[in-house]
């Protein structure tokens, strides 16, 4: 027994059997406890008292609830449950909301932003706001309201997606806390916000345990009565089983964050009542009947109160129409990215700025801070001269604040305002080093000239690279090439200190299964890159915080071809014109070079329609 060992024998693991070092072991973690101290208790029970006092202010009338801020502003679609339950909820209890949002695409749209900024209402309220990244139930995607089953997505294609939406929702939470000070919502103790991904825990769920406490009190008759459901079995190509059980995996999301987090509402787009009825009904089935019995004994314990506080409740958000009815997130066909690569921030403001008069007010309420009985001055004045369409300059600039950072917002702003002057604002040069040329963009705590990189300005592209760069290369080269660095020494003064990062993959030093984990570039080797190489042609790069390059690497040919140049590329043809070539390196440009002329002629004549043929003849 360890009670029994003398500290002699403790100070060597020689003298101890195995079945003793076990114990010792277990031993100490056991006392390997957060410690909570007086001031945490403290700051505690004052949040609880200040929350409790704001309660009686509500119920006395004298202070607007949270649930009639929502209402006031626009943003209650359908309540799951009683308006009168959740009234009570929000009001007595601090609890927690969440938003789910899958990388099914590598951007969100604005259609996402509306149920976000719900979400940032409840943050800046003094509530537990999360956003969770949908990483593992993506892989399946949402047959809510869809006619045809999703594509499946290559894995590298499902990362990239991912860690792009995750440094999106990342800077838009940094831009919101920014603006929110603006209007007197500066940060307490007591408010929490958080971005998670449902990989943590849905890809360590064994099937049996997701059946034996979900599964059994899931009913296929309220799940086959969907009308989406109907649809897609009615229709030729069905639905798959994947599909059907993902109002399952989306309610084990909400039961796993609602025992561990307390989050207890959650908030979805126009098309998300479904899910959320049936995350409701998983949630309560789970707590009402689950194996162990000390959360069952706590259960049938609770008061009528208690039991409302701890109720799981949801609602949505409305659809986003104009006055014409045309759905808000279209733009002629095409979807209004909240990625600057994909919709520019010029063009982003300039879709607010073509709405008509009779939405702009209501979307003044939906995506702005602004306090209401501002938004009607700001429409008297609108009103006076609608030309000048000054609630709709408001609301672009906004919009972009939120989005893309004050920064952004203000440039953009003059940048469409300087098209109708009749003398245009020049653009500010960029900073010049003392030699006159223009800074290029690197990292501030290794380049002295570098301009400062945060969630307001952090560069995020998706480049290509040519092949020669990145396989057998230095970290320090590959950043380089990739502009991510003004100099190779830049690079190797980063790589050294810890600063520069590397998307993992599963088999490497790192695991990268489809959620944004990075690893320190450190004591990197010119083979080591191309075990962090995702599917094959993508690789993910990271300097410092924000800074973050999606790599997608071709072919030295088909880089030429079409004319592309990197940092170093010019350099590096100039080099290995001048040696002589090896027989592998010959057969290695001449299979390249063969492949990629190939697939050009494939995608100029178009798919070859007895392709299917011959490779049926030939399996046969």
């Amino acid at each position: 027994m360890i009670s029994k060992l003398s500290p002699s024998l403790l100070q060597s693991s020689s003298f101890i059997c195995p079945s003793c070092i076990r114990r010792i072991r277990l031993l100490g973690l056991a006392y390997q406890k957060r410690f909570i101290t007086e001031n945490y208790l403290r700051k505690t029970l004052e949040a609880k008292l200040q929350w409790a006092r704001q309660a009686t202010e509500i119920k006395a009338g004298r202070k607007e609830g949270m649930l009639d801020t929502l209402e006031k502003r626009g943003y209650i679609n359908q309540i799951v449950g009683s308006r009168d339950d959740l009234d009570k909820l929000l009001t007595e209890k601090r609890v927690g909301i969440y938003c789910g949002v899958d990388p099914t695409a590598p951007s969100m749209h604005i259609g996402h932003l509306l149920p976000l900024m719900v979400l940032y209402w409840f943050y800046i309220k003094g509530f537990h706001a999360c956003s969770l990244l949908g990483g593992a139930t993506a892989q399946i995607g949402d047959p809510s309201w869809r006619t045809t089953s999703r594509e499946v997505q290559h894995s590298s294609v499902r990362k990239t997606n991912m860690l792009k939406i995750h440094f999106q929702l990342k800077g838009m939470w940094a831009h919101v806390e920014d603006r929110a000070r603006d209007f007197g919502y500066n940060w307490e103790w007591a408010w929490r916000r958080e971005l998670t991904n449902n990989n943590a825990w849905l890809n360590k769920l064994p099937a049996i345990e997701l059946l034996k406490l979900a599964g059994r009190g899931t009913r296929l008759g309220p799940m086959l009565g969907r009308d989406t459901v109907k649809d897609r079995i009615k229709s030729k190509e069905g639905m798959s089983f994947a599909e059907f059980t993902y109002p399952l995996l989306q309610a084990w999301d909400w039961w796993h964050m609602y025992s561990t987090k307390d989050i207890q509402i959650q908030v979805g787009g126009s098309d998300q009542f479904g899910n959320i009825l049936a995350g409701i009904h998983t949630i309560d089935y789970i707590r009402f009947n689950h194996y162990d019995p000390e959360l069952l004994q706590d259960e049938k314990k609770m008061s009528q109160r208690e039991a409302l506080l701890k109720k799981p409740m949801g609602f949505t958000v409305p659809l986003l129409t104009k006055a014409s009815g045309e759905k808000f997130s279209k733009s002629a066909g095409s979807a209004i990215w909240l990625d600057r690569e994909m919709t520019s921030a010029f063009d982003l403001y300039q879709f607010f700025l073509r709405m008509a008069d009779a939405d702009v007010h209501r979307y003044l309420k939906l995506f702005t801070f602004e306090p209401l009985e501002v938004l009607e001055e700001l429409m008297e004045e609108h009103n006076k001269d609608p030309s000048k369409r000054v609630a709709q300059h408001k609301l672009a600039k906004e919009v972009l604040i939120i989005v893309h950072g004050r920064q952004v917002a203000k440039e953009t702003e003059e940048q469409h305002r300087s098209l109708f002057r009749k003398t245009p604002i020049p653009y500010p040069p960029m900073p010049a080093q003392e030699d006159g040329k223009r800074t290029p963009h690197g990292n501030r705590a290794f380049n002295e000239n570098a301009p400062m990189v945060d969630a307001n300005s952090a560069p995020f592209h998706s480049i290509e690279l040519p092949k020669s760069l990145v396989y057998n290369q230095l970290m320090e080269r590959v950043l380089f090439f990739a502009g991510m660095v003004a100099s190779r020494s830049e690079g190797h003064r980063m790589v050294a200190k810890g600063g520069a990062y590397v998307g993992a993959r599963p088999g490497a030093t790192g695991t990268m299964s489809d959620q944004v984990d990075w690893s320190p570039a450190t004591n990197w080797q010119p083979k080591d890159t191309e075990n962090y190489i995702i599917g094959g042609d993508t690789l993910l790069l990271r300097v410092g915080k924000w800074k973050v390059k999606i790599i997608k690497i071709i072919s030295d040919e088909e880089f030429d071809e079409r004319g592309l140049n990197a940092p170093g590329w010019e350099e590096w043809k100039e080099r290995k014109a001048e040696e002589p070539l090896t027989e592998e390196v010959k057969n290695m440009r001449m299979w390249s070079q063969k492949n990629y002329t190939k697939k050009a002629l494939l995608h100029q004549r178009g798919p070859d329609p007895d392709a299917d043929i011959v490779r049926a003849q030939s399996s046969q």
